[in-house]
């Protein structure tokens, strides 16, 4: 049974912009395969000025591994700046997806 005095169980959400060369290299794809072997649920997306956004909610052990690992992302890219936001859970998501780009919620 997990204590209730326990943060690092308790689901919060990790909102990420990825800057640097991270659309057209399979960027969104590997954030998918990390968040899903993570077990987080959220989403990834390209934005129009040429960042990647995602929105991840889970245990915040688990979050703070995607996090490191934004900073790698796939071979091709070139991350600049990974800016980071920490909220608490709240949408519910049945996932992790990839969504269309220039999305504005959740």
């Amino acid at each position: 049974m997990t204590d209730p005095a326990d943060d690092s169980a308790r689901a919060v959400r990790l909102e990420a912009i990825v800057r640097g060369r991270v659309q057209g290299v399979g960027y969104r794809y590997f954030v998918l395969d990390e968040a899903e072997r993570l077990g987080l649920v959220g989403w990834v997306a390209n934005e129009p000025d040429g960042s990647v956004r995602c929105v991840a909610e889970g245990p915040r052990s688990q979050l703070a591994r995607l996090e490191a690992a934004l900073w790698g992302g796939p071979y091709a890219a070139r991350v600049e700046t990974v800016g980071v936001r920490w909220t608490p859970a709240g949408a519910g998501f049945g996932g992790f997806t990839i969504r269309a780009g220039g999305h504005t919620g959740d």
